[in-house]
């Protein structure tokens, strides 16, 4: 049987096959998928390797919630760019080739093609952008009182002394000291009796007098309060930034497909 031709330069078999098929060209978006999230994981190793660190995909050396520079948040936009570019563009020159859909039909195929590598891809490389989200919350908690770091800056203030040759390590006053601070964190102001207690703590930790103490205790949470609040904005400042950079990758990947796209359907059988 003959095959018949059909309105846009294709036929009628090849029409009715189309008609049946999957609109998308899973291979194609898998392969663009990958590409995106190896070139990612290699761009962000090469930034950290230059020294831009809160962008590394290695752990322990992830996103610092103290400062985000903004040479870092411009390495994060200009990998999605081109990762999400390539990827996308790859994807479009591999998908299954429309003989008999309308242009505006094949555009929006191609469109879709992209965004598809970049939410593929974005699974794929999750397992890598978690260990930002790790490091943003670890010291996070670190601030917050929640391990090791600045928060054990601010309970040993508490307790300095002015002959600290003479002053032995109490444990158990600086945990005590510590969960007290955690806890006037979470509220608007600390409760008169753990103010009292602490301020206890620190005169006869210290020497110093009971109103000395209470003052120190108060500039003490005050500055701890201000550390924290600092930590929390650049959390938010750099999950923003990462939120654009993100959807610049997006469109990267879409307008990236298209191109491919028509590209692949001008090359000329010989």
């Amino acid at each position: 049987m003959n095959a018949i031709a059909g309105p846009f330069g294709g036929s009628s078999t090849s029409a009715s096959t189309e008609s049946v098929s999957s609109g998308v060209s899973w291979a194609a978006v898998i392969a663009g998928a990958f590409v995106t999230a190896a070139l990612s994981f290699i761009l962000m190793a090469l930034g950290a390797g230059m020294g831009l660190s809160s962008v590394s995909p290695w752990p322990n050396a992830g996103l610092s919630a103290s400062r985000v520079a903004p040479i870092a948040i411009l390495w994060v936009i200009l990998v999605q760019i081109a990762a999400c570019s390539m990827g996308g563009y790859l994807a479009g020159r591999l998908r299954t080739k429309w003989v008999s859909l309308h242009t505006h039909e094949v555009y929006f195929r191609d469109t879709a093609h992209g965004f598809l590598v970049w939410a593929v891809g974005l699974a794929i490389s999750v397992i890598f952008l978690s260990s930002i989200a790790a490091s943003i919350a670890r010291d996070t908690a670190n601030i917050s009182g929640g391990g090791t770091g600045a928060g054990d800056y601010f309970v040993d203030s508490l307790f300095r002394s002015d002959h600290p040759s003479n002053v032995t390590s109490d444990v158990t006053t600086r945990a005590e000291a510590r969960v007290i601070l955690v806890n006037a964190l979470q509220q608007l102001e600390m409760p008169p009796q753990d103010r009292s207690y602490l301020a206890s703590l620190v005169s006869a930790r210290t020497g110093m007098t009971e109103l000395d103490s209470e003052r120190r205790v108060s500039d003490t949470l005050a500055a701890y309060r201000e550390a924290a609040d600092t930590a929390r904005k650049a959390v938010a400042h750099s999950l923003y930034w990462i939120f654009v950079a993100l959807l610049i990758g997006a469109f990267s990947g879409s307008f990236a497909a298209t191109l491919g796209g028509k590209r692949r359907d001008r090359v000329l059988m010989v």
